[in-house]
């Protein structure tokens, strides 16, 4: 099933909101290291295996949606007939 170019657009924004949100996490995670009471390294702790998750979650639509990349130029490769590796690189670029 093919998805629409709506669909692919709000993809794309929701893979640069988890980056903004990992790397904000990451930040978070990184400047509240000082603080030592139970509380805020139970916080800690729940924060980073979140930030784990999401990372492994970003890595999977970011292989996802380069493999969908690759698919597409391989198919339109075909279609238009690109035979050498200078018009396959140019199509991969278009």
């Amino acid at each position: 099933m093919e998805e629409s170019g709506h669909d692919l657009e709000k993809q794309g924004r929701l893979i640069g909101d988890l980056r903004q949100v990992i790397e904000n996490a990451e930040e978070l995670l990184k400047n509240t290291g000082q603080y030592t009471s139970l509380s805020y390294q139970s916080a800690r702790a729940k924060l980073a295996q979140a930030l784990l998750a999401a990372t492994e979650e970003l890595e999977r639509f970011e292989e996802t949606q380069l493999d969908r990349m690759i698919q597409a130029t391989q198919a339109a490769n075909l279609q238009f007939n690109d035979l050498t590796g200078e018009a396959k690189v140019l199509r991969a670029f278009n």
